[in-house]
């Protein structure tokens, strides 16, 4: 193997362990500051596909890592109103106003409240930070809602995120 090679690979090496350190402190830091079950980093590896890739853990037993999600329910109008910069706070999943397949999906994952924000990157919407409130009904304070705001923009200013690396 050349130098070159063996640079450019100690380099990619590198820039994933320090994104996977920027993507884990950010999210432990979220749920502990919001005190939810579980906070989520939601990748998009294909147009409006993806799944976990990162957790935080109130307990293990809530892992949901890997999950797809449900892609029938996300589609193109959902991805625009998130790539114009959507937030969406759900205090509760049973009286909220929302697809009965998104609905399913939560309770599936043991969800009760849920609050979802875009990462956007120069490309576009690359995931979507989600905190999951799973004990109960949550209202979502405005400052709640600005604490994940900001998490979303630490991580789209993460240099592998910026320039739309994969998670």
């Amino acid at each position: 193997m050349s130098d070159a090679s063996l640079q450019r690979i100690t380099s990619r090496l590198y820039k994933t362990l320090r994104k996977d350190v920027i993507v884990q402190s950010t999210t432990d830091n979220l749920r502990q500051k919001l005190q939810v079950d579980r906070v989520v980093l939601y990748y998009f590896y294909r147009q409006w596909e993806g799944q976990v890739t990162f957790e935080s853990l109130k307990d293990n037993s809530l892992s949901i890592i890997g999950e797809t999600g449900p892609d029938q329910c996300f589609n193109g109008d959902y991805a625009a109103m998130y790539l114009a910069g959507r937030v969406r706070a759900v205090p509760d999943i049973e009286t909220e106003p929302i697809h009965e397949c998104h609905r399913d999906y939560l309770r599936k994952l043991n969800v009760r409240a849920n609050l979802v924000v875009p990462i956007l990157n120069s490309q576009g919407l690359w995931g979507l930070l989600i905190a999951h409130h799973c004990t109960g009904q949550r209202e979502w304070l405005p400052a709640d809602i600005e604490l994940m705001k900001e998490g979303a923009k630490t991580l789209a200013n993460a240099g592998a995120i910026r320039d739309n690396l994969p998670v």
